[in-house]
């Protein structure tokens, strides 16, 4: 089963808080795949890991890059995951029903967006029936929060 983790944006913009989760994933020695609601939003989340920190690159590409097998972090707007990617990122307002071959998937989810929010609650509930590992993490003034 997948782990999933759901990622409550309270204090900063997507743009900047999902680079980072995407280096953590990173770091831990793995790829990642980024799924954007659309390919405007792909363009936005790459121009993001590219002016994410002045001290940190984040090797990744989009479908414009070319290479796909070979990127560490790809975005895109398909169900595609062309680099065998164990996690998966789920932009704000991106859902899926297939976790086929992730270990982990994060979701982001934007608090001002109330019917994300509400959407996401029912997926909580999906994939918590169906036997995933659940968590919730919100922002605060210290940085994310694991919650009950």
């Amino acid at each position: 089963m997948t782990d999933i983790r759901f990622y409550h944006l309270t204090k900063t913009p997507e743009d900047q808080a999902l680079p980072q989760i995407a280096m953590k994933a990173m770091q831990s020695g793995g790829r990642v795949v980024v799924r954007a609601a659309d390919e405007g939003r792909v363009d936005s989340l790459n121009d993001a890991l590219w002016t994410f920190r002045a001290d940190v690159f984040l090797p990744h590409g989009t479908k414009d890059d070319g290479y796909a097998e070979q990127q560490p972090i790809w975005l895109t707007a398909g169900n595609d995951n062309p680099n065998g990617a164990k996690t998966l990122i789920l932009a704000a307002g991106c859902q899926t029903d297939d976790l086929t071959g992730f270990d982990l998937c994060c979701i982001m989810l934007d608090g001002r967006d109330e019917a994300g929010v509400e959407a996401a609650r029912g997926k909580w509930k999906a994939y918590k029936e169906a036997g995933h590992t659940i968590s919730y993490w919100q922002q605060t003034d210290k940085g994310w929060e694991k919650k009950a």
